[in-house]
């Protein structure tokens, strides 16, 4: 049987509950010297702010004449593929695996706590 990485274990739940919006914070607060949290937990606050991003960003869009249905489509399409991060990302973190989100992760990575 292979051997568990402890502080992987250890960190599964605080990194799992980074990707529920505002939770971000708690393993970033509780657990910042889990190396397995705080990886999860800086992509959920990119994934958080990205989200409040495309809200204020689509709705001024959104009401440009003309164009503003578009922008309103492609505002749910933004919001389906980031809650899809954030499901795939949660599923990684119980699961125990380093996964890191197309583009938002390199964010997340450069970022330094």
């Amino acid at each position: 049987m292979p051997e568990v990485d402890k502080s992987i274990e250890e960190g599964k739940i605080f990194a799992f509950i980074g990707y529920w919006a505002l939770f971000f914070l708690v393993p970033i607060l509780a657990k910042k010297d889990n190396k397995f949290a705080l990886f999860h937990g800086k992509q959920g606050m990119v994934l958080c702010i990205a989200i409040i991003a495309v809200i204020i960003v689509f709705s001024i869009l959104s009401f440009i004449p003309y164009l503003g249905f578009l922008f309103m489509i492609i505002e749910w399409l933004a919001f389906i593929a980031m809650g899809v991060f954030g499901i795939i990302g949660m599923i990684q973190a119980l699961t125990g695996k380093y996964w890191k989100m197309p583009i938002l992760g390199d964010i997340a990575e450069k970022i330094k706590i």
